[in-house]
C-alpha cells in the first residue's frame, strides 16, 4: 500500500482551550482505502506522542520504488486484509497541531515575526487536537465516523472525540490508554522536560534562532520515556546484565591473567563509558530521537498529556464525565503495561457501563509493556479484527 502525505490549509483562526487563537494553519494527513458513496466507512486514527500522520503503507523513492524502512507506525494493524481492513474502511491519519512532522508547530514561521514560533507557539490540548481534526473532516465532507481509534495519547484523543462530538462517532477503539495521567506519569514527563529546558542549547525555547538544537536534553528525555514503554521482563530478556563486548573482553583477560591483553583492553575500556548492553541501547534510541524530533514539540505534547482529565470538571466523577458519549466502545489493555496499566482501562470500562454504553473489553496478557499496542500479538490483532468485522455486519458498512 502506497502512502501519500496531503496538506490542508485552514485560513480561519482556531480558538484554543487556553483562549489563544492560532491563525491560519496547516494539517498534514494521509488516507488509505476508499470513501464509500454513503461516506459512512471513515475511520480516524489518532497518534501517540512521537508518531505522526504516517499510519500505514510505505513511501516511494524518486524511482518509484518503496523506500526502505518507510512503513507507517501502525502498518501491522492497517491495510488490505489487516485487522482494520482498508478494502472496507477509509482510514485517515492526521498529524496533530504543534507536531514536528508537517502540521503547523513550533518549527514553523510565526506570521507576525517572520521567525520560527519556538517557545511562543501556544499551548495545545487534546481537546484542541480533536477540534482541529473535526475541521479537517468537515473539509473532507465526512459528517460521521464509523470509528475513532488510537493508542496511548491517541486513546485519550479517541475518548475526547466521543465527548466533544458524540453524534459524529459510532465506534471508539481505545488502546493502552487512561482517563488521565497518574502523578507518577506526570513526574516522568516533568523530569524529561527539565532535561530539555536545562540543556544549554535550549535558549529559552528559541534555539533555532541561535542555530542550535538541545540534543542532549532530547536524548535524556527519550531515554526516560523509553524505559517506561518497556516492561521489566522484556528488558531482562533482551539485555539482562549483558556487558558490551569490550567490557566482556576485559573481564575474560583478567580471569585468564593475560596482563598484556588486560593492559591494552583496559586503556580502551577507560575511553568508553558504556559498559552494559542496555546502556548502549538507550543511548542509541536517544541519539536517533534527537535527530528527528523537536524539543518544543516534546514540551507541548507532554503537557497536553498531563492536562487531559475529562473528569476534572465533574468533581472527579468519570461516569458523569463520560455521560455524553453515545458510541460503542472497544477498550484494550496489556498486562505488563505499567505506564497505562489495565486498571486505568478498567476505570473507563466501569464508567461507560454505569452509563449503560455498549463496551467490549480485552486485557491481553503480553510481556512487552506499553509498546505492546504497536506490536504483533495474535490475540490483540484478533480482537480488533473481530470488532471491525462486527461493525461491518451490524451496521452494513459498504466498501
Amino acid at each position: 500500500m502506497i502512502a501519500t502525505p496531503l496538506t490542508h490549509r485552514f485560513t480561519q483562526p482556531l480558538t484554543l482551550q487556553s483562549g489563544a487563537q492560532l491563525p491560519g494553519y496547516d494539517l498534514v494527513y494521509e488516507t488509505y482505502g476508499q470513501l464509500n458513496a454513503q461516506r459512512s466507512n471513515a475511520v480516524l486514527i489518532c497518534h501517540a506522542l512521537n508518531a505522526s500522520h504516517h499510519v500505514a503503507g510505505v513511501y516511494l523513492d524518486e524511482q518509484g520504488q518503496p523506500k526502505p524502512r518507510s512503513e507507517g507506525w501502525w502498518d501491522n494493524m492497517i491495510g488490505p486484509g489487516k485487522p482494520l481492513d482498508t478494502d472496507r474502511f477509509f482510514v485517515i491519519g492526521v498529524n496533530n497541531l504543534g507536531s514536528c512532522f508537517g502540521s503547523t508547530g513550533p518549527t514553523h514561521i510565526h506570521p507576525d515575526t517572520g521567525q520560527a514560533w519556538g517557545a511562543d507557539f501556544p499551548v495545545v490540548t487534546v481537546e484542541d487536537w480533536v477540534n482541529a481534526q473535526a475541521r479537517l473532516l468537515d473539509a473532507l465532507g465526512i459528517q460521521q465516523l464509523a470509528a475513532v481509534m488510537g493508542g496511548s495519547l491517541g486513546g485519550m484523543q479517541t475518548l475526547s472525540w466521543t465527548l466533544q462530538y458524540p453524534e459524529r462517532v459510532r465506534h471508539a477503539v481505545v488502546v493502552a490508554s487512561a482517563p488521565n495521567l497518574t502523578a507518577e506519569n506526570i513526574a516522568f514527563n516533568e523530569v524529561a522536560r527539565r532535561a530539555i529546558v536545562t540543556d544549554p542549547d535550549f535558549h529559552g525555547g528559541h534555539y533555532l534562532r541561535h542555530g542550535a538544537i538541545p540534543r542532549r536534553g532530547l536524548r535524556i528525555a527519550r531515554m526516560i520515556g523509553h524505559i517506561t514503554y518497556l516492561s521489566d521482563d522484556v528488558m531482562n530478556e533482551k539485555f539482562g546484565r549483558q556487558l558490551k563486548p569490550l567490557a566482556q573482553a576485559v573481564g575474560e583477560a583478567a580471569d585468564a591473567g593475560d596482563l598484556p591483553a588486560l593492559n591494552r583492553l583496559a586503556y580502551q575500556y577507560t575511553t568508553q563509558d558504556v559498559e552494559f548492553q542496555i546502556e548502549s541501547y538507550l543511548r542509541h534510541q536517544g541519539d536517533k530521537f534527537s535527530e528527528y524530533f523537536d524539543a518544543n514539540t516534546y514540551l507541548l505534547v507532554t503537557r497536553a498529556l498531563d492536562y487531559f482529565d475529562p473528569a476534572r470538571q465533574h468533581g472527579g466523577d468519570l461516569a458523569r464525565a463520560l455521560a455524553p458519549a453515545t458510541a460503542d466502545f472497544l477498550v484494550i489493555s496489556f498486562s505488563t503495561d505499567w505506564r497505562f496499566s489495565p486498571a486505568r482501562s478498567r476505570e473507563i470500562v466501569r464508567a461507560l457501563l454505569k452509563n449503560r454504553r455498549n463496551v467490549s473489553y480485552a486485557e491481553i496478557d503480553a510481556p512487552h509493556g506499553h509498546d505492546a499496542f504497536l506490536l504483533d500479538d495474535d490475540r490483540y490483532m484478533a480482537a480488533v479484527r473481530a470488532y471491525f468485522e462486527r461493525t461491518v455486519r451490524t451496521q452494513g458498512v459498504a466498501a
